[in-house]
């Protein structure tokens, strides 16, 4: 009887040790799957990742207008770039057609009909500084035909003339500093996509000895924030 209960119990017990290791076995196969599954995925997030170079930014910003931001994918500042650009552009234009109108009204004051002649380069004969002549100017930038006249002296022209030089030259400046300035941006948002930013933000308190006007040091705390 008591071979029995003893085969019985061995029985009993080997069964238990069978079913405890086949358990292991699979509770491990099933942890490698999962991990398996979450490096891969953690892989494919990482590599679906846009990181992009500040260096290239630059570059394809100063190849073409808001290169850079098409690269770095920041396209609502794309029409930014370019209607900043195509402002100062078309200003920059229509004060070269002023300037050009007024240049030509200048000119027409000076004889420039014979090199050879002592006259060459002054005014014409029959006029001095009060004579007025008509200038002629375009109504339209693009318009080729100058109709509209006014009569002007040749201080009023030479004013007006050099007037709109500085308005020409400084909007050609302005806009060279906006392509400028889009490429330092396009370089600058890439620096910061890559720049890494963790929500992980602790704080501890320390003691701390401060001596704010008085001889004897005080006892404090301080809080000490740790970003990660």
């Amino acid at each position: 009887m008591k071979k029995y209960v003893l085969l019985w119990i061995l029985l009993q017990v080997s069964n238990y040790l069978f079913a405890q290791g086949l358990k292991e076995r699979v509770e491990n196969k099933n942890t490698g799957l999962s991990a398996s599954f979450s490096v891969s995925d953690s892989s494919k997030k990482h590599k679906l990742k846009f990181t992009p170079v500040p260096k290239k930014a630059a570059i394809f910003a100063a190849i073409f207008p808001s290169g850079g931001q098409i690269y770095n994918r920041d396209y609502w500042k794309v029409p930014l770039v370019l209607a900043a650009l195509a402002g100062g552009t078309w200003t920059a234009i229509y004060w070269r057609v002023r300037y050009k109108d007024f240049l030509a009204g200048y000119l027409s004051f000076h004889d420039f009909s014979h090199t050879d002649s002592s006259s060459y380069g002054q005014l014409k004969d029959g006029l001095n500084a009060d004579s007025k002549l008509p200038v002629f100017y375009r109504g339209g930038i693009l318009n080729g035909e100058r109709n509209a006249a006014r009569l002007y002296n040749i201080n009023q022209v030479q004013k007006v003339k050099d007037e709109y030089r500085r308005y020409f030259e400084t909007s050609v400046v302005v806009t060279a500093a906006i392509y400028v300035l889009a490429i330092i941006e396009a370089n600058v948002a890439a620096h910061l996509k890559t720049f890494d930013i963790s929500d992980d933000i602790s704080f501890r308190v320390e003691p701390k000895m401060s001596q704010p006007l008085v001889k004897q040091p005080v006892p404090g705390i301080r809080l000490v924030f740790s970003f990660h």
